[in-house]
This record gives C-alpha cells, structure tokens and sequence, in this order.
C-alpha cells in the first residue's frame, strides 16, 4: 500500500511522501481514509448547502464538517478507526440531510459531484476509494489542482482555529458556510484560474475573519495576554506536560489539578497560555518545558510524568514513553489514552492523568530561567507610544515578522543564523511555534522594547495584523506595505497556509516563505504569486537580510 501526500513542508524530497508511511508517521491506510473523509466531505457540504437554503440548519453537521477537517491537519489523527467513523458518519448524515431537503420540497439533483452519491460498507473498500482518489484534490488541470490546495489546506487552518473557538462558545455561522460553500467549489471544474484565484484570497478573508474570533474568544473568557517572564525552569513536584494549542482543555486541567500537589508545565504552542491573567492563580501553574513540537519525543521522556495532547502537534510516541501520552479532542494515535470530550455542561475528566502524575517522579530539568512573552495587540498597543517615538527617533529601523512554524530540518537553523545577524536596530515579531528558534537568544531591547515581540500561537498571527494596522493608522500611511515592516515566515503545516492566506487577502507583499515553497505550488501558480504578491523563497541569511533590511 502507498499514499501520496504534499500538504506539509517536509513532504519526503520536496515534492510529496508517496511510501507506505509518511515523514510524519502517519500510515497509507490512514492517509486514504483521510483522503475519503475530505473528499465526501464535499458532498455532505453540496447537500447541506442545499439544506441551508431551504432553511434548514444543522450546527451539529457545520461543528462535524470542521473537526473532521481539522483531524486531518499533519500530526494531529494518526488512526484509521477515527476516520473509518467518519467516513460511516458522513455516509448517513449525508441521507439525512436527502430526506430533510426531500421533505422541505427540495430536489437533490442526480447531475451532482460523485461524492453526493458515493457509497460503500466495508473498511476495504474505503481504503480501495482512499487510493484511488489519492490527495483529495482532483482537478482539471496541474493549476487548478495547485489552487485547490491552496484552499483546502487554508480551509483546514480555518477549521483547527473554529474548533478552538466554539470550545468556548463563539461560533459563526457565516464562516460555517463559507467552509462548505468552499468544498463544493472544489467540485466545481468550470471555476476558471480566475475564480480560483478569487476563491483562494476569500479563504485568506476568512482566515483573518476566523482568528479574530478565536481572539474574541480567548480574551473575553481569559483576559488579555499581558508581559510575563515565563519560567523554563522545573520544581520538585510531580508534574503534567500540556502541548497543543486548545486553552480550554489547560484551563480544565488547572482547575483539576489544584491542591493536589501537581504541577502544570505547557509545552510548545501551548507557552503563550502563561501570559493570561486568567491562568496567574494558579500557583501550581509553573511554567514551560522544553521547545517546539518536534523535539518532544527527547523531552517528553525527560518530562517523567503525563503529557496531554490537546491538537496537533503530536509525533509518534516512542515506546519508553507512550503510557504516559494521552490525547483529547480529534488527537488519536494508536496505543495512546484518549480522553474524552466533555459532555454538554460539564467539564473534560482528566482525573486518570492526574492520578498517573501523582505516582511520576518530577521532571528532569533541561533549562533555567525566564522568556518572555505576551506581546499581543493589547499589550503592544499599550506600549504604542513608546514603539512610535522609537521609530520617529531612528531606534527602530524595521519590524520583522518572524511568525510561523518550526520543524526538523537543518535547514530551519536558517532562523536562529537570521535572527543572529539582524541589526540591533530591528524587532522581531513573531507568533506560533517558529519562536523557539530564537526566542531564548539574549538580543537585547531597544529603549525598554524587547527585541523580541512574541504574540503568542500561530492563531495570534492576528495580533500581529492588529500591530501592522494600527501603525499605518499613526503614520498616516495609506499602504501597509508602507510600514517598515518585512515579512520571513517560516511554514510546516496548514494553519500556516491559513496565516499566508490571510496576509495575502490584506494586500501584504513581498513575503519570504520557507524553508522550502510548499509541493503543491505549480510553477504558473507560483508565477501568479510572485508576481501578484511579490511572495519569494529564501536564499542565505547575508543575502536575505540585505535584501529586506538594507
């Protein structure tokens, strides 16, 4: 059995995993059933569509359409029985949703995409589907294909953000539809590259429109992030490692935790949860361990206790340590504890997690001392005044935006070399995990600022667009491509696409994306972008600080 998949940056040689098992870890048979999950996704979207016109809403399928999408983002859901439920899920929501449109004097026509209508019983032949339609993403053509993805991975960005809003009560009904109007779009072979084109850059507007509502939603329940030095270092009690990205599930956990002697650590993209007033009282509420997703199988075992999964990015858990893994919402691999999802008014139960910490010895230390953090709009805006009297003076020459995401790869050590190098007169702005290249590095500050600017999680791109606006606001500029301000964003998997959508709807150009240009961009796409958006690779640390710095 083989696969082929291109949707993340280290798709083997740069073109696309095709073996029996990606760089990831992920499995062909898993793949495939992903592969089929999106693709009769399409149809359930066509027909609830559809539905919505006849005004018959579903929110329970809009809420499965997305998670289904975001189970399928690299690293997240590694096991074939998660997708083998949905896929039989999708199946009879989809003649549900037949009868409900029936009933309300609706027609479902029989010309429709092959995904309104196909069907199967067995696990077999869902694979055998899975390998036919290999990558999801069929097409007339190589250019239409190449936007398609530009699409469908931005969709799936948008719906990891969604998941973690609707977590806490914010919901839009306006970005569900748009999701499905999307796939269906993806059906659709008279859409010229034009309309693709236009499709592409709505998926960016409703990239920014998605993490502005993940904003409202982390800020109105938790307050707004506010300068904190985070401790790096560890305590002597029993502890819980918490990755991902979801701050219900860590505010749950804090909860639960409390007088019992257990400490909490956040790792990777779950560092910016340090920096919310809402979190501070809790005394048991150390600090963070370690660095970005893709050294955590060398920390994890050194952690000692239990670590919770709560989204991606999870890599394949070594056998010294995979008792101690457990995932929560649509993480899955297999062999791990799955916690489940909390019931309708009620809160997750992570009380198995905190029993195995209680018997666990404390972590082992790989560091000391504090980072800082906590630099989203709210706080920079606080500090407006002081950035701006600093540009006007010449203290501050440019802002780098350094958002994004780390991985493997030496060639990522590109980051730390650039951030080395830049002129003491710069700031680097940064969101999601790309910081930990850089982010421990002792750069200074520039009249109190720090030379460091981190907003928080990939999602607080955001914040970062906030920054960017407002500064062209004080300046009185009319182009925000005006600002001193330059873009090196570093990319791995599909929320970054989601970012680069977003910046791109915005009118920002001239962007550096690497380490490498995503599989998926044909040359003529490719072409478009450089020539539309000014988008570029990277070159050599002194070539491209030349280049964007002078």
């Amino acid at each position: 059995m083989s696969m082929f998949c291109y949707q993340c940056q280290e798709a083997a040689k740069g073109s696309g995993c095709t073996a029996n098992k990606g760089v990831c870890g992920v499995s062909a048979d898993s793949i495939e059933l992903q592969d089929l999950s999106v693709y009769l996704l399409k149809g359930l979207s066509i027909l609830n569509l559809k539905a919505k016109e006849l005004n018959v809403e579903r929110k329970d399928i809009d809420a499965f359409i997305a998670d289904t999408l975001f189970a399928t983002i690299t690293n997240v859901n590694f096991t074939t029985d998660f997708f083998e439920k949905r896929i039989r899920k999708i199946l009879k929501l989809r003649e549900q949703i037949k009868v409900t449109i029936a009933e309300a004097d609706g027609v479902v026509e029989d010309n429709l995409h092959e995904s309104v209508y196909w069907t199967a019983e067995t696990l077999e032949e869902f694979e055998k589907k899975g390998e036919e339609i290999e990558g999801t993403i069929d097409a007339p053509n190589e250019d239409i294909r190449s936007l398609r993805a530009l699409v469908l991975y931005g969709l799936k960005g948008i719906a990891a953000y969604e998941h973690h809003a609707r977590n806490l009560n914010k919901e839009s009904a306006e970005l569900h539809a748009f999701v499905q109007k999307a796939l269906a779009a993806l059906t659709n072979d008279s859409l010229s590259v034009d309309e693709n084109i236009a499709l592409v850059l709505e998926t960016g507007k409703f990239g920014v429109d998605v993490m502005a509502l993940l904003d409202e939603a982390n800020t109105s329940a938790y307050g707004n992030p506010e300068l904190t030095e985070v401790n790096i270092g560890v305590r002597g009690n029993p502890g819980i490692l918490i990755s991902g990205h979801d701050l219900k599930d860590i505010e749950e956990l804090l909860k639960q935790t409390e007088g019992t002697g257990v400490d909490v650590y956040t790792h990777g993209e779950m560092l910016p949860a340090n920096s919310y007033p809402a979190f501070k009282k809790y005394d048991h509420f150390v600090g963070n361990y370690g660095n970005a997703w893709w050294e955590q199988a060398k920390e994890f075992e050194k952690f000692n206790g239990p670590v919770l999964m709560t989204t991606n990015c999870l890599v394949p858990p070594k056998a010294s340590y995979i008792d101690r893994v457990f995932t929560t919402g649509v993480v899955g691999f297999d062999g791990v504890k799955h916690i489940t999802d909390r019931e309708e008014g009620k809160e997750k139960d992570f009380s198995e997690i905190i029993e195995m910490a209680k018997k666990c010895t404390s972590p082992t230390e790989l560091e000391t001392g504090t980072i800082a953090g906590g630099f989203a709009h709210n706080q920079v805006l606080a500090l407006a005044d002081k950035v701006v009297d600093a540009v006007k003076s010449g203290a501050i020459k440019k802002f780098v935006v350094m958002a994004g995401c780390d991985g493997r790869h030496k060639s990522r050590e590109y980051y730390t070399e650039f951030a080395e190098k830049l002129p003491e007169d710069t700031i680097i702005l940064t969101a999601g995990c790309a910081k930990f290249r850089y982010n421990k590095l002792n750069l200074g500050d520039i009249g109190g600022i720090p030379r460091v600017l981190d907003a928080g999680q990939c999602n607080d791109s955001y914040s970062l667009v906030l920054i960017a606006l407002k500064l062209k606001e004080v300046f009185g500029l009319e182009d925000i491509n005006e600002l001193p301000i330059v873009y090196n964003i570093a990319w791995y998997e599909q929320k970054a696409v989601t970012v680069l959508l977003a910046l791109l709807y915005l009118g920002v150009k001239n962007i550096h994306l690497g380490p490498t240009l995503p599989a998926f961009l044909s040359p003529t796409v490719l072409n478009v972008l450089v020539d539309k958006f000014g988008i570029c690779g990277i070159g050599t640390v002194d070539h491209d600080i030349d280049k964007m710095i002078g």
